[in-house]
């Protein structure tokens, strides 16, 4: 038999929780000790909490806490941000280095410092580094109310998953999300292109038949589950039809020191109890271009499709990247 009945102290609560301030930032029944929990940030917040709602203090107990809640936000690729409060671009891909999380986008979006916001309107981070024109790449590091995922905004909303980077050939099939204009689909026509726009001239990039329109600049393009690029620019529209080009990811990643946030694959099995580790020079998270060669495990291998390699693709392990030399 307990002194308080748990509607009385969910009432108590609900009192509370009308009147409450960062100050108690966290207020929760525990059932088990029969009382009702206030967490003060501040001395005294809490009895002038019970004070300002009449709540009895017998049915509460007050705990110190030095922590501060806040919302928590996902980086999504295709999703939007905003430029200095104004100008709205999209997310590319979201990547770490380190232990900073942020996302991949176009350099003709903002330079070195520039502050972003979310799609929500909530301070997100700033760009770190830009490069436009020559190259149309940048990246943002985010704040820590943002987590980087490892997702593409799809169609309907759906998240799609991103698995690796590994750049797809003329006539692969490409889809683009965007905050302007959402998921559209065409083909890859050709790769390492120029294109000059009335800023300058870019290279390297690649043409497509996905349509874009303004806002979705710096947006995803996807092969299935392999990232491909960052949207630069183009021509037409949504409505009639159009022309696009991408900057190519793994040159961004490779440029900035960056790790493209992957749902991951099986690893396999590993080493046994007391096997050594293959070494060589393959390294998970680093960029290779074709052509490429590293060793791996005693043996030298050449890499055949550009990639941002990870646990799991060891160069035995994925004939369709490596040849063994």
């Amino acid at each position: 038999v307990v002194a308080h009945t748990l509607g009385a102290l969910d009432s108590a609560k609900a009192a509370l929780d009308a009147a409450a301030t960062t100050a108690t930032p966290v207020r929760y029944v525990d059932p088990r000790a029969n009382v009702l929990v206030v967490e003060e940030a501040e001395p005294g917040a809490a009895a002038g909490l019970l004070a300002a709602t009449a709540v009895p203090a017998g049915l509460v107990r007050v705990v110190g806490t030095d922590q501060a809640p806040r919302p928590l936000y996902d980086l999504r690729g295709g999703d939007a941000y905003y430029m200095n409060g104004s100008g709205r671009c999209s997310v590319g891909f979201p990547v770490t280095r380190g232990a900073t999380q942020g996302f991949a986008t176009a350099g003709h979006c903002g330079r070195a410092g520039t502050t972003t916001s979310g799609w929500n309107q909530v301070a997100q981070g700033s760009f770190q580094a830009s490069v436009f024109p020559g190259s149309d790449m940048a990246w943002v590091a985010a704040n820590s109310q943002w987590t980087a995922t490892p997702y593409v905004k799809g169609s309907g909303g759906a998240n799609v998953q991103v698995t690796g980077s590994v750049l797809q050939p003329v006539g692969a099939s490409v889809c683009r999300s965007g905050s302007t204009t959402g998921w559209h689909c065409g083909t890859i026509q050709q790769h390492n292109t120029s294109v000059t726009y009335p800023e300058g001239t870019i290279s390297g990039v690649t043409r497509t038949t996905v349509c874009a329109e303004p806002g979705d600049s710096g947006g995803s393009y996807i092969s299935g589950s392999q990232a491909q690029g960052v949207t630069s620019g183009g021509s037409g529209n949504c409505s009639s039809g159009g022309t696009t080009f991408f900057q190519p990811l793994n040159p961004l990643l490779s440029a900035y020191g960056l790790t493209l946030r992957t749902t991951g694959s099986d690893p396999g099995p590993g080493p046994g109890p007391g096997d050594p580790e293959p070494g060589g020079t393959w390294k998970a998270g680093a960029v290779y271009a074709a052509g490429d060669t590293v060793t791996y495990g005693g043996a030298s291998y050449r890499c055949l499709q550009g990639h941002q390699a990870q646990t799991g693709w060891e160069p035995p392990n994925v004939p369709a990247l490596w040849q063994r030399m």
